[in-house]
């Protein structure tokens, strides 16, 4: 081990203009396939905020957790159903940093957390702190914290923000403090709170909001977090009261809003939905949008990126070919299917979550059948994705994905969706269908690596397709529903005109408009590099939220 990880270390003296020192704490870092400390696009996203941090040569590291389990490994039932397990993992490539902090969580007045770190050298992003309290001289308890990623009991939670905020926060004073102290989410909450005590000012508190879902916006009450060391000490009464919401609950959004000096949405449309839904409450700093984005280098294939950048069509459209196989090899494996690659292929992955819908495709069920029999336009369809697996409403939907497929020859669910899985999918497939309920998907990223590799999006109006899309050149839009109407209406309304859009648009554009479509995909690819590329997000941060 070298002692440059005891200290604030780069491999670079950093670029003038990304000078001040960040500290950036996420839940989840999506970083590499062989790194399965992620579950879905919150790691993703941090993963392609943190190389992109490296190709700028900025001043930042990431503080993270080192999930032994990861987030689940998903399998399959005898039939075929999902299954659910927990793996232990191992990674030799991660250095033991030798730093070593003490916390109190609940009644345990020193439960030991300890610091591993990714180096930039492995996996081409700056350096990344791993905490992990599954180590020599904790109590059992103490020691599964860092087991499960998002455990389903609540005080496990609880414990795990403790760690990864006052925890996070000491192993980055060893390391020498930083200047800005940067939320991902408000799962390090108690990050802020300790930090506050130290001394730190608030204007190097700055936070990201992800989602309009309640789900995602935890709260607890006051007094259990007080009693658990959530905020670094006991709090008086007074205290307590100032930091709670109606019903003596603490919201990790609204006290991370009122400590930050700025926080940010992730999506235009998303800033103006995190306005609305907080603008009861006093104290609380400006919101800014920075949408997200994602790292090119990363996610978009090389061929693909020569090609289009050369405008060689005729090689585009073969390494696309090549890419499709490469992806139905996959299909074949896990479902005994063959696809062909000169069908149009629609994709839907990303999280199960009910109002995701997954089966919208279904609602008319008669229709679907007719769209996936048609012998002038032919189709294939995959599903891929993890529902949380305690949520047994997404896990029946996706069960249900699985036994609809399992007999027809041009429909499939995949397994095993991490980053490996995604990549195929992204340049494998031609439609990305993206098809939240409006309002509720405050970003959504998958569309734009899907893009960045020819996959042309066909989407609800909502996150950050409202800043990239023009309908029928670049994308094709469904008509906006009334996010006040029904659900069921919602759903009736967005399932008839995406049926209408595939039978009228996409699927004739696909076979009998050839250049209609290679124009389309190429558009595509312009309408996301480099205005949706994490490097784009990483300058904004320095320059919009660290200033």
């Amino acid at each position: 081990m070298t002692n440059n990880y005891q200290t604030w270390y780069h491999p670079y003296k950093p670029a003038s203009e990304f000078n001040k020192k960040v500290a950036y704490f996420s839940m989840e870092f999506g970083i590499h396939q062989a790194l399965k400390i992620y579950s879905g696009g919150l790691g993703f996203l941090a993963g392609s905020h943190m190389r992109s941090a490296l190709e700028l040569k900025q001043n930042m590291i990431g503080v993270g957790m080192l999930w032994k389990y990861g987030y689940y490994d998903q399998s399959r039932n005898q039939d075929q159903s999902l299954q659910v397990q927990f793996v232990e993992k191992h990674y030799s490539y991660l250095e033991d940093t030798g730093l070593e902090v003490s916390i109190q969580i609940n009644d345990n007045p020193s439960v030991k957390v300890r610091a591993y770190v990714l180096k930039p050298e492995i996996f081409g992003c700056v350096p990344i702190y791993l905490l992990s309290t599954d180590v020599e001289g904790n109590d059992y308890l103490s020691r599964t914290i860092t087991h499960h990623l998002y455990d389903n009991n609540v005080q496990t939670r609880i414990a795990q923000s403790i760690v990864l905020g006052i925890g996070g926060a000491k192993v980055v004073e060893a390391l020498g403090g930083a200047d800005i102290y940067h939320l991902n989410e408000g799962h390090a909450l108690p990050a802020f709170y300790y930090l506050k005590d130290r001394g730190v000012k608030r204007d190097q508190l700055v936070f990201t909001t992800h989602t309009p879902e309640k789900a995602g916006n935890a709260e607890h009450d006051g007094n259990m977090l007080n009693h658990f060391g959530f905020f670094g000490r006991t709090l008086s009464e007074k205290e307590l009261h100032r930091e709670t919401t109606e019903g003596g609950l603490i919201s990790y959004t609204v006290a991370a809003l009122r400590m930050s000096k700025r926080a940010n949405a992730v999506s235009k449309l998303h800033c103006t939905v995190a306005r609305e839904m907080w603008h009861g409450y006093k104290g609380l700093c400006e919101i800014i949008p920075i949408t997200n984005a994602q790292n090119r280098s990363f996610w978009q294939d090389e061929g693909l990126g020569k090609a289009w950048s050369g405008g060689h069509q005729k090689a585009f459209t073969k390494r696309k070919k090549a890419l499709k196989s490469m992806l139905f090899e996959t299909v074949l494996d896990q479902t005994g299917k063959r696809f062909d690659p000169g069908v149009i292929t629609i994709v839907w992955a990303r999280r199960f979550a009910q109002y995701k819908r997954a089966d919208l495709i279904l609602h008319d069920f008669e229709r679907f059948e007719r769209l996936m029999s048609a012998s002038k336009y032919p189709v294939q369809l995959i599903w891929a994705g993890k529902p949380y697996p305690m949520d047994q409403g997404a896990i029946d939907q996706f069960n249900h994905l699985v036994h609809l497929t399992k007999y027809r020859s041009n429909m499939a669910v995949l397994f095993g969706y991490e980053i490996q899985l995604s990549r195929l999918l992204k340049t494998g497939s031609d439609v990305w269908l993206n098809t939240p309920r409006i309002t509720r998907e405050a970003s959504g990223t998958s569309g734009m690596t899907a893009a960045m590799n020819g996959s042309v999006n066909l989407s609800v109006n909502d996150g950050w397709i409202p800043e990239f899309a023009k309908d029928g050149e670049n994308c094709f839009v469904l008509p906006e529903a009334d996010h006040h109407w029904p659900e069921w209406e919602q759903d009736r309304f967005d399932a008839e005109n995406l049926y209408k859009i595939l039978e009228e648009k996409v699927l004739p554009a696909y076979y009998d408009r050839p250049d209609y479509w290679h124009q389309l995909v190429t558009q595509g690819i312009e309408g996301v590099i480099p205005e949706f590329t994490s490097q784009r997000m990483a300058r904004q941060y320095y320059k919009a939220l660290y200033r």
